[in-house]
């Protein structure tokens, strides 16, 4: 379990189940108010993650506190978006596949 935003991130390309993201080809920006911006890419099965980044699919958006409760599966990522906690610009489609890399 991922202690920081940032110890997410480093995992989070190891983490993944190819065969969830199979198909898959979406990039993503995470905004994350108080820890950094991440982009993550998914190509058909295969993940990369990089610090910084600019033009995604979709951009995520929330506090460092938020995204931690929803990593560690104690904040619905639904219902934190429908609060306010959570926003999404972009692409939804490719929103809602997001579920596969968690």
């Amino acid at each position: 379990m991922a202690e920081s935003v940032q110890e997410f991130f480093d995992g989070l390309a190891a983490g993944v189940d190819p065969a969830k993201t199979a198909g898959m080809s979406s990039t993503y920006l995470f905004e994350i108010e108080g820890a950094g911006t991440w982009t993550v890419a998914v190509a058909d099965g295969s993940v990369s993650v990089s610090e910084g980044g600019d033009a995604a699919d979709c951009t995520i958006s929330t506090g460092e506190a938020d995204f931690m409760k929803i990593v560690r599966g104690e904040q619905n990522p639904t219902t934190a978006y429908m609060t306010g906690k959570l926003k999404i610009k972009g692409d939804m489609g490719a929103a809602m596949k997001l579920q596969k890399l968690f």
